[in-house]
């Protein structure tokens, strides 16, 4: 079970944005959060794990974080936001949070395809985090957390705590499902359906 984080003695918000190690930029995202930060300085403290993205005008910005760091980053959060990443998603939780995600969209260049923006959305629709796909949302999302933390805060349960195995159970069969889906989207099959045989077979070739 995460430990109770502690108030602030100013009473800011602790607020930890990871965009996961993709060698794809999520300027999008950090762009979005730039206009935001402008007028919600004085209320949070922000750090932003930003990879390989440009975070110009963005306080206590790091590239990457270690294990470890991101570990004790999650732990002292009081919101996280974050891309579409099981991993990061998976973090997030077990540290008692609900994530505020914003997925990668490949249709911009955040990503070479959508298996994020579908796995957040079936998450979305569990509960499991807060879906935002626009600036609006996280916008929305964001003033919702500073004016009450606690409803982007989620129960740990022990089995979770000890070893993650219900919910990497649970994350690991939406991942199979996505990812079965997406072959069977993508992939071009031998036979052409529309084609019948004729009398001499399918190839053209007299059966024997």
């Amino acid at each position: 079970m995460p430990e109770p984080r502690e108030p602030r003695p100013d009473s800011r918000i602790q607020l930890l944005v990871a965009v996961g190690t993709d060698k794809h930029p999520f300027d999008r995202l950090v762009d979005w959060l730039r206009e935001w930060h402008g007028e919600a300085a004085g209320e949070v403290v922000l750090t932003v794990q930003h990879g390989h993205t440009r975070v110009a005008g963005l306080p206590e910005a790091v590239p990457f974080l270690g294990h470890a760091e991101l570990q004790a980053a999650m732990a002292r959060a009081d919101l996280v936001v974050c891309h579409g990443g099981p991993a990061t998603i998976l973090e997030a939780r077990r540290h008692g949070h609900l994530p505020i995600v914003v997925p990668r969209d490949p249709t911009r260049g955040e990503h070479v395809d959508d298996h994020q923006q579908l796995f957040a959305r079936r998450l979305g629709a569990a509960g499991l985090v807060a879906l935002c796909e626009s600036r609006r949302e996280l916008l929305d999302a964001l003033a919702a957390g500073l004016a009450d933390r606690s409803r982007f805060t989620v129960a740990v349960d022990a089995e979770a705590a000890n070893g993650r195995r219900a919910a990497v159970r649970r994350v690991g069969v939406i991942v199979e499902d996505l990812v079965a889906a997406a072959a069977g989207r993508h992939h071009r099959p031998w036979w052409r359906p529309w084609r019948r045989p004729g009398p001499n077979g399918p190839n053209g070739r007299r059966n024997r």
